[in-house]
């Protein structure tokens, strides 16, 4: 078995918690900005370290005269504003649990989260939160409060007002209490079968992650001069929760884009120097561009543009560097095209971090080429996000980079990777369990190493590369093992194509089921001579679709033996959607819930 580790740069006292950093930056710099949130103007309004501070402690005396006691449960179901980040330092503050619970959440998936964390309130962001929330409010009697965010401010909210008699003495004490040990938040997983799983991750697990990330692999990006992010994926998930701590650690101004339809206009005013997106992300701003261009007749540029990208970063990986020739075209094109794509991104945005699922070498090398590099890492909820990464100056294209310093990795016998750190959650939360803790040990091994479920490599240098899940590994009829994910990834980067599930599991041979994208499908009925009302119905079994998807297939197959290609494909008439259960939060598809629901489709790929 091959086992990697790096040692730890930053050690986390037993007295450590996350409640300190509001303190401990407004007593070191009080003027200087921590985040930036909206103002009515369309612009963004300055929130110095002292007036974070005493926001947060305004809330956290809330919570406390409500009679939210340490080691309390408390829920937060919003999108990701300024209002998450100020309510979740304020339940540490107040020495209680933060229970992220997803804005798009139904009824029963909230229900579950409440009555199984025994939340005792919960904080909504709108009505239509609220009236979720009433809707099983008898069946989750811990639940004493329901507070709505005011759009206005915490200073407006009731729950502020409430507070006021409680002293600073009180709230010193309370943020003092909670030791390294103690839990911090519980999150529910997204998962892909089953109901979501609290997991119980610690003061020191989102320490370790965050100080050991940021004083080590993304150093150089914490203390680039005026270091800033914005964050818009949802603050319920772990990926932008530790960014949110590491900010706040390390001095990192932060902001919040809770509308994804706002986020280019977001990004051009704010101008993150980093960016953290999922793989779908970076696929809809290439996609994006590349239709633009078709549609202004620049589509032979924007593809010449690209390839030269793609070949001037791959030359970066070789001892001689890009050759003379490359250069003077990559700087031509770097006027035409590359700084409008960098500008759309708020133009001093010079790396992006991502994860969640894997993202094309070929797109890594684009956006690399272009001049925002992609440090793609690897983590689970169970590993406090981020567990590996590729560091800006080692950046191992393919990979997801190497352990965090003080995280150890292992490949077991049968491919599963293994890890072991401060960062690995302390177990399951598991309400009607005597002691409420400690449950889900059936992950680790008798040595303490956590099982991931996924299945990986480790080079001779450490870099960890991803190469299926142990669980959706299809055995097709022929006895071939076959990761679906490698296939998956690189079909999704094409622009026609939206989503995609490989099937196969004791089929004779492999298929795919595959949607198409909305955006991409007008400009292409256009450029091919399609009727403008045709829909994917009428033309699924279009020749000229039918060929470019076979294109798409072509080239994902390349990354396979034939014994594991595509023989087959079959395109639905609609895509996949979060609403029917089909997705999860990061987009990642839900085998289990799709081979019921088109269970038709995938006998018909073999009949």
């Amino acid at each position: 078995m091959r086992e990697f580790s790096i040692p730890a740069l930053a050690e986390i006292p037993a007295t450590a918690n996350l409640a300190d950093a509001v303190f401990r930056r407004a007593a070191e710099r009080p003027q200087a900005v921590v985040v930036r949130r909206p103002d009515p103007e369309g612009g963004w309004q300055d929130v110095t370290a002292t007036q974070f501070s005493g926001e947060v402690t305004a809330v956290a005396k809330g919570l406390v005269a409500a009679g939210i006691e340490a080691g309390d449960r408390v829920a937060l179901m919003s999108r990701t504003r300024y209002e998450w980040t100020l309510i979740d330092y304020a339940i540490w503050v107040a020495g209680a649990v933060s229970v992220p619970i997803y804005e798009t959440s139904s009824a029963e998936q909230a229900e579950w989260i409440l009555a199984n964390s025994g939340a005792r309130a919960c904080f909504v962001e709108t009505g239509d939160h609220e009236q979720i929330i009433e809707s099983f409010r008898d069946q989750v009697p811990a639940l004493k409060y329901v507070w709505r965010i005011e759009a206005g401010g915490s200073e407006e909210s009731p729950l502020t007002g409430s507070g006021a008699s409680v002293s600073d003495e009180v709230i010193s004490e309370r943020a003092s209490a909670a030791k390294a040990s103690d839990v911090a938040t519980v999150i529910y997983t997204s998962g892909t079968t089953g109901r979501p799983k609290g997991c119980e991750l610690t003061h020191e697990n989102l320490l370790a992650d965050v100080r050991n990330a940021f004083l080590g692999p993304l150093a150089i990006i914490a203390e680039a001069p005026g270091a800033s992010t914005l964050l818009f994926l949802p603050l319920a998930h772990v990926f932008a929760r530790i960014i949110e701590v590491g900010c706040i650690e390390s001095g990192i101004v932060l902001g919040h884009c809770p509308d994804a339809n706002e986020l280019l206009p977001a990004l051009a005013s704010f101008r993150p120097t980093f960016i953290l997106a999922v793989p779908r992300v970076f696929e809809k701003v290439y996609n994006g561009a590349e239709q633009r261009a078709v549609s202004e007749r620049k589509g032979a540029i924007f593809g010449r543009a690209a390839r030269v990208a793609i070949a001037y970063s791959r030359a970066m990986d070789t001892p001689g560097g890009p050759a003379f020739g490359l250069r003077a075209q990559h700087a031509l094109f770097d006027r035409l095209v590359y700084a409008k794509l960098r500008a759309a991104l708020g133009g001093r945005a010079h790396y992006a971090a991502s994860g969640g699922a894997a993202l094309t070498e070929r797109l890594c090398h684009f956006f690399r080429g272009v001049g925002v590099t992609v440090l793609e890492g690897y983590g689970l909820t169970e590993t406090t996000g981020a567990a590996t990464v590729n560091r800006p100056d080692r950046n191992k294209i393919g990979t997801v980079g190497q352990p965090l310093p003080g995280v150890a990795v292992k490949i077991a016998e049968d491919g599963e990777i293994l890890m072991s750190g401060a960062n690995i959650f302390r177990g399951y939360w598991q309400n009607d369990a005597p002691n409420k803790t400690d449950t889900g040990q059936e992950a680790f091994t008798a040595d303490g190493w956590f099982h991931t479920g996924d299945i990986g490599e480790l080079d001779d240098e450490g870099f960890l590369r991803i190469t299926g899940r142990k669980k959706e590994m299809i055995i097709t009829a022929g006895g071939k093992n076959v990761a679906p994910t490698v296939l998956e990834d690189r079909l999704r980067s094409h622009a026609l194509i939206s989503q995609t599930m490989v099937v196969g599991d004791g089929k004779p041979f492999v298929a795919a089921l595959i949607t198409l994208d909305p955006d991409a499908l007008g400009p292409w009925r256009e450029r091919h001579g399609k009727p403008a009302d045709a829909t994917v119905a009428t033309l699924r079994e279009d020749p000229d679709l039918i060929a470019a998807v076979q294109e798409a297939v072509d080239d994902a197959n390349k990354a396979v033996s034939r014994a594991e290609s595509i023989r087959r494909f079959r395109i639905l008439e609609g895509d996949f959607t979060q609403e029917a259960g089909q997705l999860t939060v990061k987009l990642g598809i839900r085998r289990s819930v799709l081979m019921k629901d088109f269970a038709a489709d995938v006998e018909a790929l073999y009949s």
